[in-house]
């Protein structure tokens, strides 16, 4: 089978959603007597109609509806596969997918040193709690809450995630001392629950159970979906929370909160730089890889032994 003219198929897909051979012209530059010859052109060479023609409108026949969505599929296709091809020709963009709570409170607030090592590359984030497709979403990178398993993707661990209780300083201050455990009795809980989405949440409840406290019951309080966004309410004097230490930290650096308890107890769960393995061909990857373990206080190891696929 011959395939009618890309032209052709062009005309109808534009003419197929506007409903409307001057709109569909306009969009394509063309003149509407151009863009009716090449819809004409595809119904002769399929040999059906596939519009049908009114004073003002047209609208699409049978055989139009039946071909209408699988040939927009395929020029959405064509469009994807282009940008791709030219988002990987660019070696000045990089482009890093992150949850939007590490974005918030750990990535953003570095990004300007990465600017300052790097001023040839354009970095954009993509904060998103959506599971990143790297060929689909022109993702170079990802940076990844998780258990680390991410079958045919480099895998390399950048940290295992804590919980401990943060506070305002000024809450305090208004509620009292917290000497052990059982004082939080005279404090709202706030539980972050963003660990949910991805298995058994850990929360107040443990983190009482290994403290010793008798008074305090772990399941009351206010919850929030986000770990940023419990952080923040904590900063505001909303209670105490139980959360993320690694997120957390800026705030506690800056005495917006501080940890009162010593007690620290682990979710189960790491923050893992994720991207596939051809990419780290790139040198923007590797540039940008390289960047953050020196931000993470380490000495990023040879890229090359990172592995595939396997928790950290």
């Amino acid at each position: 089978m011959i395939l009618p003219p890309l032209n052709a198929l062009r005309a109808f897909e534009a003419a197929s959603r506007h409903l409307s051979f001057q709109q569909a012209a306009d969009e394509l530059h063309v003149t509407p007597s151009a863009l009716s010859y090449q819809i004409k052109s595809l119904e002769e060479h399929l040999g059906v109609a596939v519009f049908i023609r009114g004073n003002r409108q047209v609208s699409l026949t049978r055989e139009g509806e039946l071909i209408r969505s699988d040939i927009a599929e395929a020029f959405r296709l064509l469009k994807q596969s282009v940008a791709q091809l030219q988002r990987d020709e660019d070696d000045t963009i990089i482009v890093v997918s992150c949850g939007p709570s590490h974005a918030a409170k750990w990535l953003a607030p570095r990004l300007y040193r990465f600017a300052d090592d790097h001023p040839e590359l354009e970095l954009r984030l993509s904060a998103t709690l959506a599971f990143t497709n790297f060929e689909r979403d022109g993702v170079d990178v990802a940076l990844r809450f998780g258990a680390g398993n991410y079958p045919e993707l480099h895998v390399e661990k950048m940290f295992d995630e804590y919980l401990a209780p943060m506070v305002a300083p000024s809450l305090i201050d208004k509620n009292g001392p917290l000497k052990e455990a059982d004082d939080l009795v005279n404090y709202t809980l706030l539980h972050d629950d963003s660990t949910s989405m991805i298995g058994p949440p850990i929360g107040w409840a443990d983190w009482l159970h290994l403290a010793g406290a008798q008074k305090v019951n772990g399941e009351k309080g206010i919850r929030f979906s986000h770990a940023d966004h419990v952080l923040d309410a904590a900063v505001n004097g909303a209670g105490i929370v139980l959360g993320r230490v690694v997120l957390g930290r800026e705030d506690v650096a800056h005495n917006r909160l501080t940890m009162p308890f010593d007690l620290q107890i682990p979710t189960g769960y790491g923050s893992y730089f994720v991207c596939p393995p051809s990419s780290l061909k790139k040198s923007k990857v590797r540039k940008f890889r390289d960047w953050l373990f020196t931000e993470l206080g380490c000495t990023a190891p040879d890229a090359d032994q990172g592995r595939d696929g396997v928790e950290g």
